[in-house]
């Protein structure tokens, strides 16, 4: 039996705790944190509203599934989810308001009052938005990257073409869609993506599908019952997980990491799989000699958006706002811009409102709503709490003037998070809340690898490797460093 030790205990991390302890191996996870799950945190205010810190969108449930069933699990083992009725609604000038229903059918019928003719032209989209979520999500994202021959297989190459890995995403929209509200509605997922559609690849309209086809749910209870439940899995088959554990050091002997100073305590370990910020393990806990990458690439990289989140407790139902609603009542363009390609505070900026005391009674005392604003930003802007309260202010007058009712007045609880929020508990690079950008050049072997190159006994998890951003990619890219890190140990011990 080898010791393997993960650090960090977000998603991919417990992930790769769970893989690598049903192996047979004695498995410590190390987290700096009072509690598992990273960004998906859950915190309760004393005035009883529950908020979820992170992830507010279960896509992808299938992917979510298949972590649980290798485990002889299903998720109703764990937590009861809900499909969302509207999925989401989108706000665009002059208050005009898009519920787009959880019902594909309904959906269909949606796009033809939008657009004449337009459910045909999305049975065509969905089509090849199916082919690439089968093929990226349920192939391509479980290879661990490290050689472009995993990719040479003939059945991949056939269909390369399909996968619009060179097409542009807008343009890509642009052959089926002429409405802007429907081309704002299959645009909006990438805005976290990390570039502006124009140039994120086609081949991410398999998010399309994702959303709109198999559905936008909700775990009764909130995203932290899916961290309960990979805690569990992870600890019934023996992973030990340890909080409050910053880890200090990674101390390397023979091009083999030997211990991890953890709390000023060593612990011997034979692997080690990094589920923390990868450019904070490397620049911080390894020695130079040691590093996959060095400064100057980091700074060179594309990084996802950072963001500022506002949680709000408020002391009134506020019967109007669903549980996801998009404000989309300024240009997309221009908030991307200045995202991506002249980083600022944002002039006019999209933002993002998520009421899931909509949906879950339980979240907030009764009568009363939990909900958070969320605005996504460049990373590494300066982040002082002059800039938060100005944004909130944008943000809550837009929303107060949509739902058509005085909000400010009966706020019960308000707190923030921003950029240097993301540092100081997460180590993110430059405080980005969403990993590096899914750009072409970003992609699979493009990304940072998955293995050290100089310390043989050292894996990377997390959303700055691959498969890339989210939970269920960060999910996989916990299985990915554990197989790495299995095979690994077989070879050697």
């Amino acid at each position: 039996m080898a010791v393997v030790a993960v650090v960090g205990a977000g998603f991919s991390g417990l992930s790769a705790a769970a893989y690598a302890a049903q192996a047979g191996h004695e498995v410590h996870v190390f987290e700096k944190n009072a509690s598992a799950g990273g960004r998906a945190r859950q915190f309760r205010s004393e005035e009883g509203y529950v908020f979820d810190m992170g992830p507010s969108w279960y896509w992808m449930p299938d992917i979510i599934e298949a972590f649980f069933n290798d485990f002889g699990d299903t998720v109703s083992d764990h937590y009861m989810l809900k499909k969302l009725d509207p999925a989401f609604d989108m706000v665009f000038p002059d208050k005009r308001m898009l519920s787009v229903p959880g019902d594909y059918t309904a959906l269909e019928e949606m796009f033809d009052r939008i657009e004449k003719g337009s459910s045909r032209q999305l049975a065509k989209f969905m089509k090849g938005a199916e082919y690439k979520y089968e093929t990226g999500m349920k192939k391509l994202a479980y290879a661990p990257s490290l050689s472009l021959a995993e990719f040479m297989k003939a059945d991949l190459l056939k269909g390369l073409s399909k996968l619009d890995v060179f097409s542009s995403f807008r343009k890509h929209v642009g052959k089926y869609f002429n409405h802007s509200d429907i081309r704002s509605l299959m645009e909006f997922p990438v805005l976290f993506l990390g570039a502006m559609p124009k140039d994120i690849p086609a081949l991410y309209s398999l998010m399309n599908y994702a959303g709109l086809k198999l559905g936008t749910w909700y775990p009764d209870g909130g995203f932290v019952k899916l961290v309960d439940a990979m805690v569990s899995v992870a600890s019934r088959n023996g992973a030990n997980i340890h909080l409050h554990a910053p880890v200090q050091e990674i101390s390397i002997r023979d091009e083999k990491v030997s211990s991890l100073l953890v709390n000023g305590q060593s612990y011997p370990v034979d692997a080690v799989i990094a589920s923390a910020d990868y450019q904070h393990v490397e620049s911080t806990l390894l020695a130079k000699q040691y590093r996959n990458y060095d400064e100057p690439y980091w700074s060179s990289r594309v990084l996802a958006p950072s963001c500022l989140i506002v949680f709000l407790g408020l002391r009134k139902d506020i019967g109007s706002l669903n549980h996801h609603t998009l404000f989309f009542d300024e240009d997309m363009d221009t908030h991307a811009e200045e995202i991506y390609s002249s980083p600022r505070w944002p002039s006019k900026p999209l933002f993002y409102v998520c009421n899931p005391s909509r949906s879950d009674k339980s979240l907030a005392p009764e009568g009363h709503s939990s909900l958070f604003l969320l605005m996504p930003l460049s990373p590494g802007l300066h982040d002082s709490p002059y800039m938060r309260e100005k944004y909130f202010r944008i943000m809550l007058a837009r929303l107060e003037k949509q739902c058509g009712e005085d909000i400010s007045s009966f706020i019960a609880y308000k707190r923030d998070y921003c950029v240097n929020d993301f540092v100081q508990d997460y180590n993110a690079y430059k405080g980005n809340a969403y990993g590096l950008a899914n750009t072409l050049s970003q992609t699979a072997i493009l990304k940072p690898r998955v293995q050290n190159r100089r310390v043989k006994n050292l894996f990377y998890a997390g959303q700055l490797t691959v498969p890339g951003p989210g939970c269920p990619p960060a999910i996989v890219s916990g299985k990915i460093a554990a197989q790495q890190t299995i095979q690994y140990l077989i070879k050697n011990q």
